[in-house]
């Protein structure tokens, strides 16, 4: 599809020709350096740190800096083969990386600067991208993709909830805004997953594609948003204990047999399917690990909120920043040598900040330093292996 003319294409610089580009080697370099920086902090390595609370800003910014950076980065490039509309790029895209570039510096400053700047700053960067996702799928008439456009909103809320978690008495806030958040990205990569990995499997083990059981994907997918609802509207208020446990282990086991159906073990052979597989498995093993929490088990929130953070998140956007890349700058779908290096590197860094822990607590600093040690291994092969892609022009000579 011809979405622009190629001479005018050529004046635009390469980063601003589609937001994948500046978004996944944003999110991808903040990511590495701020978890080696709060690696550091925590270890005793370093003192310099952020004015913020450091456990603020280390939730925060995962969520909020890397993981809606990807998430945008992703949509506004979608939209383009949804629509068949040019997506933004040029200024508009310009002004949007910009607004998140801004936000890290400003809540990673040494120096206290006053929070209604900061909120101000932070909250700019959603509601943007929504009005930039927004306005071709309004004029395409893609309905079915609209939802997105609330959903950043929702997420946006989540991000102000967080904000005024700083607010002496507020506090709890803090922890509400970020797991609602990250339930929320989750039933995101719920949906995406399921979209995707039947015809990227299909496709890249050359099988026939596994026909979709509706009413699984309607139940599964319901669930999930079950679980969003509970937490957002903190209805642990007025329901009774057992409907978490019973709401979580539903949406687990729902995904889980989702995901079963679509063969992980035939894709062994390809980086880019195994990757995403493996990924889309720490969702329901994420939500047992709540459901496990709920039942009076040993597990602490803050492992469960890790295995989707980490195991979830952080291996599905670097397998999906892997593809999108080399698919969106007219590039086979096959990774470097080094690339199966940094899949594994994430699921390692998932093993050791939630499993080490979940044996013994004594292996908790330790699990923590060595996670941080793999995600940034994983993201920094990214980097080496991207960053040429991302920032040359199409290998096929077309716009985009």
């Amino acid at each position: 599809m011809q979405i622009t003319d190629l001479a005018q294409e050529q004046k635009i610089p390469v980063l601003l020709r589609l937001a994948f580009r500046p978004l996944f080697l944003g999110a991808a370099s903040f990511s590495a350096l701020a978890i080696a920086w709060w690696g550091a902090i925590l270890a005793g390595w370093v003192t310099f740190k952020p004015a913020l609370p450091i456990v603020f800003w280390h939730s925060h910014e995962m969520v909020f800096g890397f993981g809606s950076a990807v998430v945008a980065g992703f949509l506004l490039t979608a939209m383009q083969n949804w629509t068949g509309l040019r997506a933004p790029h040029g200024k508009p895209l310009a002004l949007l990386v910009a607004c998140w570039l801004l936000a890290r510096l400003a809540n990673a400053a040494p120096v206290a600067m006053p929070l209604p700047l900061l909120i101000l700053i932070d909250l700019s960067f959603l509601p943007l991208a929504a009005g930039l996702l927004a306005k071709p799928l309004i004029a395409a008439r893609q309905y079915r993709n609209l939802f997105f456009i609330p959903l950043l909103l929702v997420l946006t809320i989540c991000n102000a909830l967080m904000w005024f978690g700083l607010t002496p008495g507020y506090e709890q806030l803090q922890n509400h805004g970020s797991t609602s958040a990250v339930l929320l990205i989750t039933l995101v990569m719920a949906i995406v997953g399921g979209r995707v990995l039947p015809m990227f499997t299909a496709n890249g083990t050359r099988t026939t594609r596994v026909t979709s059981l509706v009413w699984l994907d309607r139940a599964a997918l319901g669930s999930c948003w079950a679980v969003f609802g509970f937490h957002f509207f903190h209805l642990q208020t007025w329901l009774p204990t057992q409907v978490p446990f019973l709401l979580c282990s539903v949406a687990a086991t729902l995904l889980a047999v989702r995901a079963a159906r679509w063969k992980i073990w035939i894709t062994w052979q390809e980086p880019l399917l195994w990757s995403l597989h493996v990924a889309y498995w720490c969702i329901p093993a994420g939500l047992a690990l709540f459901a496990a929490r709920y039942a009076g088990l040993a597990v602490t929130q803050s492992l469960a909120i890790h295995m989707l953070t980490v195991g979830a998140m952080g291996a599905m956007i670097l397998s999906m920043m892997s593809r999108v890349s080399l698919g969106h700058t007219g590039r086979q779908l096959k990774t470097s040598r080094w690339m199966p290096l940094a899949f594994a590197a994430l699921i390692a860094a998932m093993v050791c900040r939630v499993l080490l822990p979940l044996q013994s607590s004594q292996w908790y600093l330790t699990g923590v330093l060595i996670s941080a040690v793999c995600w940034v291994v994983g993201f920094m092969l990214f980097l080496l292996c991207y960053w040429k892609i991302l920032t040359s022009p199409r290998a096929d000579g077309h716009p985009g």
